[in-house]
């Protein structure tokens, strides 16, 4: 046994209803993720500078934001993850890229539908749905995001110390121009359903739920949590079974979802994805130098220097692609950028 847990709490179905209901009277309320992937404001832009020498030796394309998002200081882009074998393709017409932000001062966290086909992107601001003596509301959710996965009808959102939180994508919410929700300047926002909580037993020390990924290499899929830490840290990855009915971590009759545990990660891991049985991590080196991926198993791993932009953070394998997704986090040094899994060989 790892000693480490995840623990599934209530939904907020009564509160997320009470909101839908008025949002609905005011003129907005739920339209889910896919009719809001066609309404995207902001455009994307693709960044034809020589890659190598901009964004890393093994970047094959990449696209950065509008300049207000290029260069704000309180929103860092964080995790990444992909519409892809969810369904969304069938709805909207082709798949997207999901990425997450946090907020160093006011706004907590968002995520933002990156469609790469339209060179367009939009925000959606995550939050915690509240129904006080009958009223509903919400308020931000404060956490990193320093992961992300969509599977199935679930956005589940890394939360560091606390574990998980998980938004059901058919819950994005429209709030009309001039409610009094305040919603830091966002059109959209996307109320969590229920949270995972991490739990550990006595002399065992927490997980650090730093970034997620989906891995398929087996029959059923799993989610692979790990940790980012220093070299004087754990650094630990965790295996979560997923129920292949729900979607979600399988759990046993206590209610608890138990993890397979490995403890040979790399320090200042920022992302993982796994393929086939191989896994890639993205390493960080500072502000200025760029980025490092590690390719091969736990203990086991072949280094790739200078492989990304200066700050690069989550990772998702997209196989329709052929290429691992990543976002940098620093201002005016920030891209969404693929790398051909073919160049990265373990």
């Amino acid at each position: 046994m790892s000693g480490l847990h995840l623990t599934r709490t209530a939904e907020n179905g009564d509160e997320i209803d009470a909101l839908v209901a008025a949002l609905t009277a005011d003129g907005g309320g739920r339209v889910g993720m896919a009719a809001m992937a066609q309404d995207l404001p902001r455009r994307l832009r693709p960044t034809f500078a020589p890659l190598p020498r901009l964004l890393g030796l093994k970047v094959s394309q990449a696209w950065t934001w509008e300049a207000p998002d290029r260069r704000d200081s309180n929103w860092y882009p964080q995790g990444i993850t992909t519409s892809a074998q969810t369904g969304f393709r069938e709805q909207h017409g082709h798949d997207v890229l999901v990425t997450s932000w946090y907020a160093r001062t006011a706004g907590g966290s968002r995520i933002s539908a990156v469609d790469l086909a339209r060179r367009r992107y939009g925000h959606v601001l995550l939050v915690r749905p509240t129904l006080d003596d009958g009223r509903p509301g919400f308020t931000p959710l404060k956490v990193h995001a320093g992961g992300i996965v969509w599977h199935g009808d679930f956005l589940h959102v890394a939360a560091t110390g606390a574990g998980i939180h998980s938004a059901h994508v058919g819950d994005v919410l429209r709030v009309p121009a001039g409610s009094t929700y305040r919603t830091f300047g966002h059109r959209y926002v996307l109320p969590i359903r229920f949270s995972q909580q991490g739990g550990h037993d006595e002399g065992v020390e927490r997980l650090r739920y730093s970034f997620l990924t989906l891995d398929r290499s087996q029959e059923h899929p799993a989610l692979l949590v790990g940790e980012y830490g220093s070299a004087a840290q754990t650094r630990r990855m965790a295996r979560f079974a997923i129920d292949p009915d729900g979607g979600l971590p399988r759990s046993a009759p206590d209610g608890r979802s138990v993890p397979e545990i490995d403890d040979r990660g790399v320090p200042r891991t920022q992302g993982v994805a796994a393929i086939d049985g191989t896994y890639y991590l993205t390493r960080s080196r500072s502000k200025h130098r760029p980025g490092s991926v590690y390719v091969g198993l736990p203990g086991a791993f072949r280094e790739h220097r200078w492989a990304t932009p200066p700050g690069p953070e989550d990772l998702v394998w997209w196989p329709e692609t052929g290429c691992l997704w990543s976002v940098s986090e620093h201002p005016h040094r920030r891209w969404v950028f693929a790398m051909r899994r073919e160049d990265l060989p373990g």
